[in-house]
């Protein structure tokens, strides 16, 4: 009767012990033995090959899966197959996400004080577990109603390659072009070009006849669009710009260099504040609400609040993403709350009271989130996704019961920009197309006016 694997497993250790130990080692076996030793280390070369007597992944194998953790890198993806397997189905689902033994996926919320101590804060149950849709009381696209191509769009997960202005021109950066697509007429026209470096973020003014540039130098440029030329260049970082945000005649970019710079472009000394210290690495994310209140995202995982344009200093810290953090956007209903994304090893959309820094509500996306619009009279919310799947998700607000997955996109969708009504969103996509979905319901126009689109036409007339 031959053996079990167990005790066959058992019974070759147990005789390379006594052949070891003995010290009588045949010609015949220590060719053998050499031999078995080249084919080792032959295969050890291979990434693909696990060597193993307990069938658990070797070290090699873990820390490519776990690369994205370790190095902080939101453009990792699965190089073949193999790792892809590992990665999904092997390691589950979870593996990027949280390397402890044992954890809680969905923490209670902590106590506040002055509550009562017998009062029900958290539940849970197999069937709040079972994740219930929303009922939606519109037909949404299985498709999109207008695909673009895009190509040269450059596949980074930190850039913002698409915005959508208030007079309804689309500005798409591929590589180191930008171009400007009217949405109403569909004619498209290039912007610029430029000589060194690739564009890695776009964003328009309140009004919408001037755009921000940013460029891998570090390099801040405003163009005239209506006139086609260039009014400012703006240099103070010293590394590539990560993310841009316009607060009337403020502009706030972030960097590589891990910091946030405040610039006034009515004055020739542009440069008001130098936000240092609050992050520790490339600034990917920023939002202003109404108010003038700010959110940062970054590749450190981290989201800080700044109360004023002016301040120097975070007034909230929040610590529970555990990864980049480049989608973030303030609800246009409720100044206070801002949703944010995390990237690949965290997956989370949560919502926050900016007021109170206290976190409201999380839901899990099973993908990288890229980026965040909202749908005003509709009450909800559209994430885009990269690794692993490249869809939209559309979400209710305030409980983050996921409604619809619109998928379409064979790549990692790079960012999101919504149309002035609301009622469309264009996604931007790695696999070189701008596709175009009939999401929300149109507001009025009177209603769109937030943000950064609450600047007065007369304030950027004094670009200079």
């Amino acid at each position: 009767r031959s053996p079990s694997p167990r005790a066959s497993l058992t019974g070759r250790r147990r005789t390379a012990r006594s052949v070891c130990g003995g010290g009588r080692l045949t010609q015949a076996r220590a060719v053998d033995m050499s031999a078995s030793g080249v084919v080792a280390a032959a295969m050890a070369h291979d990434d693909d090959v696990c060597m193993s007597d307990r069938l658990i992944p070797s070290r090699g194998t873990c820390l490519a899966a776990n690369q994205l953790k370790f190095e902080k890198d939101e453009n990792w993806a699965p190089r073949n197959e193999y790792q892809e397997v590992l990665s999904q189905n092997v390691l589950g689902k979870e593996c990027l996400s949280n390397t402890k033994i044992l954890s809680y996926r969905h923490k209670p919320p902590k106590q506040e004080k002055g509550r009562n101590d017998f009062e029900v804060l958290y539940s849970s149950s197999r069937d709040a577990a079972s994740k219930p849709r929303a009922l939606v009381n519109r037909v949404l696209p299985q498709a999109p109603m207008k695909v673009l191509d895009a190509p040269g769009i450059v596949d980074d997960f930190y850039s913002h390659p698409i915005d959508w202005s208030a007079n309804n021109v689309i500005a798409v950066a591929l590589s180191e072009m930008v171009f400007l697509f009217d949405a109403q007429s569909g004619q498209t026209e290039k912007l610029l070009a430029l000589n060194t470096g690739n564009v890695t973020a776009v964003r328009w003014t309140g009004e919408g006849a001037h755009i921000s540039v940013g460029t891998s130098t570090g390099e801040v440029q405003i163009w005239d669009v209506c006139a086609q030329r260039q009014l400012r260049s703006l240099r103070s970082h010293s590394a590539r710009i990560g993310a841009f945000a316009w607060h009337q005649h403020m502009l706030s970019s972030g960097s590589a260099d891990a910091e946030i710079h405040q610039h006034d472009v009515r004055v020739r000394d542009h440069l008001t504040l130098r936000r240092a210290g609050a992050h520790a690495d490339l600034i990917c994310g920023l939002d202003y609400n109404a108010d003038g209140v700010l959110a940062s995202g970054g590749n450190d995982n981290v989201v800080c609040i700044w109360d004023t344009p002016s301040a120097a200093t975070p007034v909230h810290t929040l610590v529970e993403h555990g990864a980049a953090v480049k989608a973030l956007k303030w609800c246009p209903w409720q100044r206070t709350v801002l949703a944010t994304g995390g990237g690949s090893a965290d997956r989370q959309v949560c919502l926050w009271n900016a007021a109170s820094g206290r976190l409201l509500m999380s839901a899990d996306a099973e993908s990288q989130v890229t980026g965040i619009v909202w749908g005003a009279r509709d009450k909800e919310l559209l994430t885009s996704h990269g690794y692993s799947r490249n869809q939209l998700s559309l979400w209710k607000h305030p409980s983050l019961v996921k409604a619809a997955d619109l998928e379409g996109h064979s790549g990692r969708i790079l960012g999101l920009a919504q149309s002035p009504d609301g009622s469309l969103v264009c996604s931007a996509s790695a696999d070189e197309t701008l596709r175009f979905w009939q999401v929300f319901s149109p507001h009025s126009s009177s209603a769109h006016h937030v943000g950064d689109r609450a600047a007065p036409k007369s304030i950027l007339k004094t670009i200079r």
